[in-house]
């Protein structure tokens, strides 16, 4: 997993999972704590993640709510975006673009 970006968007790149959640939480808490205003979370490079890293997610999400902030997610590749609607999460993040279920293709 690889994070670059600064407090107000970060592109997260190759998998977040379990080996990656450790430092892909220290990045994302500091720059939640470090900014103001909306944190985009640019996904377009994730190749997947795990229970683990969509922990990750959801406590970033939760931090930035604490902190005033908003954490929205981009780029979101479409087997991720079927895990959000399975799990609805989608009607908790905050999605660039939303997800429109019913378009995403069956597994």
């Amino acid at each position: 997993m690889y994070i670059r970006g600064d407090h107000a968007e970060l592109v997260v790149e190759g998998r977040l999972d379990v080996r990656s959640a450790a430092d892909a939480r220290t990045v994302l808490h500091s720059a939640v704590d470090d900014g103001a205003g909306d944190l985009v979370l640019d996904l377009t490079g994730l190749d997947s993640w795990d229970a683990t890293g969509l922990g990750v997610i959801m406590g970033a999400h939760r931090r930035a709510g604490r902190c005033g902030r908003r954490l929205v997610l981009r780029g979101v590749p479409a087997q991720m975006q079927r895990l959000l609607v399975a799990t609805r999460l989608h009607r908790i993040l905050a999605i660039e673009g939303g997800i429109e279920a019913e378009s995403l293709p069956r597994v």
